[in-house]
């Protein structure tokens, strides 16, 4: 045991503590805690404690979501059997599997578990392989074959002799290709980073900027300026943009769980809507995992036929008894069992491989005949005209093998000795496709995503498969595939595969007769060429590609392994609902991206509206002398409420209806930004004319020419200037939401849901309500006075004047975004149409999703079906 070890899989755990500290790191979290201790500095506690809040609960849901994700090296773990038979002290003892060692005499019995990799020492087994391998039949092991750990003994009993244990076995080396992983953030939180980063920046960039100008040019005192620059701050950092991103993830997750899906990660689910690659392990995954007699059937009399065979097939067997093997059990369920009684068995020699075929005696009405089912030759030789009958029957099995369909031959004597054989008839089995799994493949591809098979079965049959499918039937063999590093090591995989294998791996439909390691790499070539890849399995040797794909399906029925080290996992039999799942992420992925481009765009309005307001439009220039109004602002309660209102609508996000593209998405940050940028410019630009009309309105001088009595809009007091700019601000940034959230389209073009407009409408109406009927009071020696507040019906209706106001700009900041991505398709600016078309080297290799080993919505309208609209469908959603 000292020297060999336990045979046992390590793990690497990460203390919780540690990846909750990691939370609260980054650029977001730093910023925050800066203006937290800024805040505190200058004793504005209320401030101080909200931002802290914000930052504990950024890092507690990160905290948690982390936690949660399975540990596939643990499932590994838990998968062992816990108990080996050895023969230890010169007697047969049950003991702990983990201190099983080479050199070790165990017993592999029917129903046990191969506790290590164990050589047979006499005799024979059967011994079920699927989860290793992906061979849906069991195989017969004899003396000097090995028998892995992870397989399930199902016929026999022998001793075995233990010769790998632990890491060393080929169940361990599966499970070391999912050890050592790495943190992972996630995509959707490298996109959140770089967003969170250039707003950031930008906004300290300006915020100093104004700082300095205030010191300088306005004489203000030092705490002041700094005061004014820290809520600006504060207040233009997307503070709430990780909540509302995990928010919607998780109603994504919760809206997945209905269709049958479990997310083990959520940003899995961002990751899902990118996905243009699935590969998918065969069986068990694209087929039942179960023997099916198929209707071909090859007779050599006129009175058999498939029914007649059937029964000659099940007379061979213990009908009425629980089957044996896999085989009897696709015999004895299909044939017809009532006809089988009319018959009396009189011996019955079981399946022995040496011979490799059964036989019954059997009786009805006086006669007695023998029935014998097995392999095609050996059934052949048996036949009183053998060679008749050769070139006929070798024939048919070369055209099935050709197709990978395999093949049981049944006989029958016809004389009173029973000594005579005749050729009954030759029956075709396979494992059949699921029934949706044709359906599914057609639609993925109808939806930008291409299907490869990967399976460790024969060629032959996974041809056939592919054929069934309308899959490319072009199934290689890993021959031509790249090698595992010696090292063991996947760092040293090499960054070429994508482009030395890449096209090999394009031009065929998928790859038999592959391992575990060779799943692994065809998944990192596929990634390294571009593609966004899905991986479906079920079995142990499907879990190193899972982990190392950027999406892990598990399908119904999968290992502890293969769930530990997916993404999803299903719990319904199918892949039907994978496609559902991929339309679903592709919708949250549009509330993501409509989020992502209003908060972009409400950040630029507001510092640049503030940051503009501070140097072009000082307050004196329009005959206001009030040290303490010397430039534009407003109190800090009001920067606060538009913060919350904001963020607390941002929540129903995840709400909203939505068109998901029919095309997989990827970010394009250039684009979100440009279209931001957009959206910002007109509301600023209406904001800053606001601001300007509004000032030149409080002086008596300039009232008679100003534009609101050209207007017809009452004087207004320096007061409701400011309570007028809070709830114009408030509204535009309001209705910039509805804009973003239809992309390329009008904001007319489909209807928001109930809960995200019942929210905005709150806010909206909280805000009205906030400036219209506002105190008359000084608040941070800033005047307020309501914005309704006089005596005429004309002041009183001022609010509905700014609505008004803001609504027609809101028109005219949609046509510009309309503008914007028409421009941008045509001209097709920053790849803005070509790039969700193309793959190719990754430009952004640092948002693909590396799960480092060490070897290791609502929809509310329906999809457009016309394969015409579907490459322009994409362009207008692929941001």
């Amino acid at each position: 045991l000292e020297e060999y070890g336990r045979n046992e899989l390590p793990e690497k755990v990460t203390p919780g503590w540690v990846i909750f500290l990691r939370c609260l790191w980054g650029p977001m979290p730093i910023a925050i805690w800066i203006a937290c201790i800024i805040e505190f500095a200058l004793e504005n506690w209320p401030d101080g404690g909200i931002l802290l809040g914000i930052q504990f609960a950024n890092a507690t849901i990160g905290w948690y979501e982390t936690m949660k994700a399975g540990n596939a090296v643990a499932a590994l773990k838990q998968s062992l059997k816990p108990n080996a038979t050895a023969f230890r002290d010169g007697k047969w003892q049950n003991i702990d599997a983990s201190i099983v060692v080479p050199g070790d005499l165990v017993k592999l019995a029917a129903g046990s578990a191969v506790p290590a990799d164990c050589s047979v020492n006499e005799g024979s087994i059967e011994v079920d392989e699927a989860a290793l391998t992906g061979e849906s039949l069991p195989v017969t092991m004899v003396e000097g074959h090995i028998a892995k750990m992870g397989s399930t003994v199902v016929r026999g009993e022998v001793d075995g002799t233990v010769q790998f244990t632990g890491m060393y076995t080929f169940f361990g080396k599966t499970a070391l290709l999912l050890n050592s992983v790495e943190a992972d953030l996630g995509n959707i939180h490298y996109v959140l980073v770089k967003v969170m980063f250039v707003l950031t920046l930008l906004s300290l960039i300006l915020c100093i900027t104004c700082f300095g100008y205030l010191m300088g040019k306005y004489k203000l005192a030092f705490r002041d300026a700094l005061e004014f620059t820290v809520v600006l701050l504060v207040v233009s950092i997307p503070i709430a943009i990780e909540i509302v991103v995990t928010t919607t993830l998780a109603l994504g997750s919760k809206e997945l769980s209905i269709q049958k899906v479990i997310v083990t990660r959520l940003s899995s689910i961002e990751m899902m809507s990118a996905v243009n690659m699935l590969c998918s392990d065969k069986t068990g995954t694209l087929t039942l995992n179960k023997m099916e007699i198929q209707e071909t059937c090859h007779t050599f009399s006129p009175e058999h036929d498939i029914k007649s065979v059937l029964v000659l097939a099940a007379l061979a067997a213990k009908w009425r008894e629980p089957p044996r093997d896999a085989l009897d059990t696709m015999v004895l369920g299909s044939a017809n069992l009532d006809e089988c009684d009319n018959y009396e068995q009189l011996q019955f020699l079981p399946f022995d491989p040496k011979v490799k075929r059964t036989e019954a005696t059997l009786r009805r009405d006086g006669k007695t005949f023998k029935v014998t089912k097995g392999a095609p030759n050996i059934v052949l030789d048996m036949c009183h005209n053998a060679e008749d009958l050769r070139a006929r029957v070798e024939k048919i099995i070369e055209d099935l093998a050709r197709r990978g369909v395999r093949c049981l031959t049944v006989a029958r004597t016809i004389d009173d000795n029973c000594e005579k054989w005749e050729m009954s008839g030759i029956l075709t089995f396979l494992d059949p496709p699921r029934p949706d799994t044709k359906e599914t493949i057609r639609k993925a591809k109808v939806y930008g995503v291409d299907v490869k098979m990967i399976t460790g079965d024969n060629q032959l049959i996974a041809q056939e498969m592919a054929r069934m499918l309308n899959m490319d039937p072009n199934i290689l063999t890993p021959e031509g595939l790249p090698q595992f590093p010696e090292s063991g090591d996947p760092k040293d995989i090499p960054d070429t595969l994508g482009r030395d294998y890449g096209d090999m791996m394009l031009a065929c439909g998928g790859f038999a007769h592959v391992y575990p390691e060779h799943k692994y790499l065809i998944v990192e070539a596929l990634r390294q060429r571009g593609f966004t890849c899905a991986m479906t399995g079920d079995g142990v040797n499907d879990a190193p590609a899972l982990k190392r794909s950027d999406v892990g399906i598990a399908v119904h029925g999968a290992t502890d392994a293969a769930r530990a080290s997916a993404d999803m996992v299903l719990t319904d039999p199918g892949l039907s609902v994978v496609v559902d799942a991929m339309l679903i992420a592709r919708g949250v992925f549009q509330r993501m991206l409509s989020f992502l481009i209003y908060r972009v765009s409400a950040t630029l309005q507001l510092v640049f509206f503030f940051f503009l307001g501070v140097f072009i439009l000082p307050t004196e220039r329009f005959g206001i002398h009030d040290k303490s109004f010397q430039f534009f602002h407003i109190p800090v309660l009001m920067f606060m409420l538009i913060t919350l209102l904001n963020d607390g609508t941002l929540m129903a996000i995840g709400y909203d209806y939505v068109r998901p593209s029919e095309r997989p998405q990827r970010w394009n940050l250039r684009v979100l930004f440009v279209v931001s940028s957009v959206l910002a410019f007109v509301a600023l630009v209406s904001s800053l004319l606001l601001l300007w009309m509004a000032l030149d309105a409080v002086n008596e001088v300039n009232w008679e020419q100003s534009w609101f009595k050209g207007l017809g809009i009452p004087q207004i007091d320096q007061g409701q200037v400011v309570t007028m700019l809070y709830l114009k601000v408030s509204i535009s940034d309001f209705l910039t939401l509805f804009a973003a959230r239809t992309g390329a389209d009008w904001f007319w073009a489909y209807r928001p849901s109930p809960v995200l407009f019942f929210g905005a409408g709150l806010s909206l109406a909280i805000s009205t309500c906030v400036a219209a009927f506002w105190p008359d009071q000084t608040m941070d020696d800033i005047i307020t006075i309501g914005l309704s507040h006089g005596d005429s019906t004309a002041v009183k209706l001022l609010p509905l004047w700014v609505w008004l106001y803001c609504i027609f700009w809101w028109f005219l900041q949609d046509a510009a975004k309309v503008a914007t991505y028409k421009f941008l398709d045509h001209y097709d600016i920053f790849s803005y149409r070509t790039e969700a078309l193309t793959s190719g080297p990754d430009p952004h290799p640092q948002r693909r999703r590396s799960r480092g080993m060490s070897i290791g919505g609502n929809i509310d309208e329906p999809l457009i079906k016309s394969q015409t609209r579907l490459r322009s469908n994409s362009w207008k959603s692929n941001h």
